[in-house]
C-alpha cells in the first residue's frame, strides 16, 4: 500500500533532539497516525490481510522500533486474540472498535517476572466469584512484566491478562481476561503500573511492571467463545498454546522492520564511504569505498537486503496460503525470524564500524537501530528457545518443513546435511531427547541448523525469482563465512575455495554508487549545526565538508546496468539520516 508517511511532520521530527517522554509520546502519535493510514478491519487483523501485512512490512516501521512495538502488542496480539471470538461475543465489538481507532490502546500481559521463557507456569490468578473474578498477582514474581501500561501519556489502555482460573479452589488452566487498566490519566483501583528504567540506546517506551491487588473483573471478561466453560482442558500445554496462538504470528511479524533496517544500512554505510576519501601519496582524494576491506560490508548488506526482501513476503504466502498444518506455520515463522535478525545482527555493527566515529551517533541510525535489535530477539520468543524446540521436533519428525532440493546449491546442502548428521546422531544415543548426550552433543546445534534451513530457503527463493548472480554470489559467500569448515566439507572438491576468497564480489565503486544514487533525492550540505537545535557551534575554522544531510526524497528512476545493486527506495524515504 503505497503512502506518504515519510513527508508527515511526526516522522520529520528530530527525535534525538527530545526528552524520552516527548520520544514516547510521538511514537504513540506515529502509531495512531499508521492505524488510521491502513484502517484495518477486525478481519484483516484475524485472518492476516494483505492489508495488514503492508502494515507490518512498511518500511516507516524501521524508522521508530518504540511505535513498531506498540502496534504489535496492540494490533497483532490484543486485536488479533479478540477478534476470532466476535462471532459469539459482540459484546466485544465495542472494545474492538475502539481498539481499531486507536482510541484504547491494548497490551498483552502473558509473561510474569519470574516466567518468561516458561510463561505456561505464571502465577497471576483469577478467581471465580458469584459475579466475576477476582484478578491477583500473588506475589513479586508474578509481576507482569514489560508490557507498557503506564498511564502517563493521554491514553486508555486495556489488557489482556494471563491468569489461571481458579474454580472452586481447582487451577482449571491459564486463561485471557479482558481487563482496564488506566484512562487518560490514572490507573484504576488495584491495578499498579511501575515503569522500569530505560533500555540503554534504544528508542524509549513507557515499559513498566504491572501488578493486580484483587481487582474485580465481570463475567464478561473472560475472552472465550462460551463465557460458561470453566473445564479443565485434557491437553493443558495443546490448550495453553491454543489460548497464545497470536504469538505464532507475531513471530513471524516481528522481523519486518529489520529487512528495511538492513536496506537503510547499507545505503548509509554506502553513500558515507563514497564521500568520505584519503589523501594518497599522490595528493588525490581517494574514496574509502575503493578498499575491498570497505566495500564487503556495505555489498554484504545490500545482498543480504536484496535476498530478504525477496523471501519475507514469500515466507509469510507459504505459511499463511498454503500450509493447514498449524506447526509447520509456527516452524516458518520461527526460521524467518532468526534468519532475518541474525542476518541484521551480523550486518549493522560491521557496517556502523566502518563509518567511524560518525557511526555511534544516534541521528545517523546505527547505533539505535542495533540496540533496538537486541529486543527483537527476546519479543514474541526468544529466537534461541524457539529454535531449540523447533529443531527438537524436526529431528523427532513429527512433521516436515518443506526444503529446497540439497542439490539446488551448496545452502540447500549444507541444511540438509546438517539436519540429517543431527538426525544420525539422536539415534546413535539411543532417540532419548532429554537425555544429557543431547543436551550436550545436539542442543548447541539448535540455533546453526535453524540458520542453515532459513539461508537455504532465502536462496532458493532469489533463485526462482532470477535475483542478479552477482547478489547471489555475495550472499552465498556472506553464508560461508559464517561457517567456513563444515560447507567445505559439504562441498564438493574445487569450486569452494574460489567462493571463499569472495571473487565474486565483481562491484567496483561506480557500481556501487549507481546503485546508490538511485536510492537518493540528492545530497545537499547545509550548515551542520543548524540541525543539531544549536547545540554546538562549530569553529569558522572547522571545514563541514564531510557533514551532509542526506533527504531520501522520489525522484524519476534511472536505469543502471543490470548487475548493480538496488534497493526499492520506496523503503529509504522515510530517512534523513545526518553523515
Amino acid at each position: 500500500m503505497a503512502n506518504e508517511l515519510y513527508r508527515h511532520p511526526l516522522f520529520q521530527t528530530r527525535v534525538e533532539l527530545l526528552s524520552p517522554d516527548e520520544r514516547v509520546s510521538i511514537s504513540y502519535q506515529r502509531a495512531k497516525l499508521l492505524m488510521q493510514t491502513y484502517r484495518l478491519t477486525s478481519s484483516d487483523v484475524q485472518f492476516c490481510s494483505s492489508r495488514f501485512w503492508s502494515m507490518m512490512m512498511d518500511p516507516i516501521c524501521s524508522l521508530d522500533i518504540a511505535m513498531f512495538t506498540i502496534l504489535a502488542a496492540h494490533v497483532g496480539l490484543t486485536i488479533g486474540t479478540l477478534s476470532r471470538h466476535l462471532k459469539k461475543r459482540p459484546d466485544f465489538k465495542p472494545l474492538v472498535d475502539r481498539l481499531l481507532r486507536f482510541d484504547t490502546v491494548g497490551i498483552y500481559l502473558l509473561t510474569e517476572r519470574g516466567h518468561g521463557l516458561d510463561a505456561f507456569n505464571i502465577e497471576t490468578t483469577a478467581t471465580k466469584t458469584a459475579d466475576g473474578y477476582i484478578l491477583h498477582t500473588p506475589r513479586e514474581e508474578a509481576a507482569k512484566f514489560m508490557p507498557a501500561s503506564t498511564p502517563s501519556f493521554g491514553i486508555p489502555k486495556v489488557a489482556l491478562v494471563m491468569a489461571r482460573l481458579i474454580v472452586d479452589g481447582q487451577d482449571r488452566g491459564s486463561r485471557f481476561f479482558v481487563t482496564p487498566i488506566c484512562n487518560e490519566r490514572e490507573m484504576y483501583r488495584g491495578v499498579r503500573s511501575v515503569r522500569l528504567p530505560p533500555r540503554s540506546g534504544t528508542g524509549p517506551l513507557d515499559f513498566a511492571i504491572t501488578t493486580f491487588d484483587h481487582v474485580h473483573l465481570p463475567p464478561t471478561a473472560l475472552v472465550a467463545s462460551d463465557i460458561l466453560d470453566y473445564a479443565t482442558p485434557s491437553q493443558p500445554l495443546e490448550a495453553w498454546w491454543d489460548e497464545i496462538w497470536r504469538i505464532q504470528l507475531g513471530t513471524m511479524a516481528v522481523p519486518a522492520p529489520w529487512i528495511s533496517a538492513i536496506k537503510a544500512i547499507a545505503f548509509i554505510g554506502g553513500r558515507y564511504s563514497m564521500h568520505r576519501c584519503l589523501l594518497g601519496k599522490r595528493s588525490e582524494p581517494v574514496p574509502i569505498l575503493s578498499f575491498r576491506t570497505q566495500q564487503w560490508p556495505v555489498v554484504h548488506a545490500t545482498a543480504v537486503a536484496m535476498v530478504m526482501a525477496n523471501w519475507y513476503p514469500l515466507v509469510i504466502r507459504q505459511a499463511m496460503k498454503r500450509t493447514t498444518d498449524h506447526r509447520v506455520r509456527h516452524a516458518m515463522s520461527v526460521i524467518a525470524k532468526t534468519t532475518v535478525c541474525r542476518h541484521f545482527q551480523r550486518c549493522a555493527p560491521e557496517v556502523a564500524e566502518r563509518c567511524g566515529a560518525q557511526g555511534t551517533f544516534e541521528h545517523n541510525y546505527f547505533a539505535r537501530i542495533e540496540n533496538d535489535g537486541k529486543g527483537v530477539i527476546i519479543a514474541e520468543g526468544d529466537v534461541l528457545t524457539l529454535c531449540i524446540r523447533l529443531f527438537s521436533e524436526l529431528l523427532q519428525r513429527r512433521y516436515e518443513v518443506p526444503m529446497p532440493d540439497p542439490g539446488e546449491s551448496l545452502l540447500a546442502l549444507h541444511a540438509s546435511s546438517l539436519l540429517e548428521e543431527n538426525r544420525a546422531l539422536l539415534k546413535s544415543i539411543g532417540g532419548d531427547y532429554r537425555s544429557d548426550s543431547f543436551n550436550a552433543l545436539i542442543l548447541p546445534q539448535s540455533q546453526t541448523v535453524i540458520e542453515a534451513m532459513g539461508h537455504a530457503l532465502a536462496y532458493s527463493a532469489a533463485l526462482a525469482s532470477n535475483l542478479p548472480k552477482p547478489i547471489l554470489d555475495v550472499y552465498e559467500c556472506a553464508v560461508i563465512r559464517q561457517d567456513p569448515a563444515c560447507l567445505i566439507h559439504a562441498a564438493e572438491p574445487g569450486p569452494l575455495p574460489n567462493r571463499a576468497r569472495h571473487r565474486e564480489i565483481r562491484y567496483r565503486s561506480d557500481r556501487v554508487r549507481c546503485g546508490l544514487e538511485r536510492l537518493s533525492g540528492g545530497v545537499t550540505r547545509p550548515h551542520w549545526h543548524r540541525d543539531s537545535g544549536g547545540r554546538i557551534s562549530p569553529s569558522d575554522a572547522i571545514d563541514p565538508t564531510d557533514f551532509r544531510v542526506v533527504d531520501y526524497q522520489p525522484h524519476a528512476a534511472h536505469h543502471p546496468p543490470d548487475d548493480t545493486t538496488v534497493i526499492p527506495s520506496r523503503d529509504l524515504h522515510c530517512f534523513r539520516i545526518y553523515q
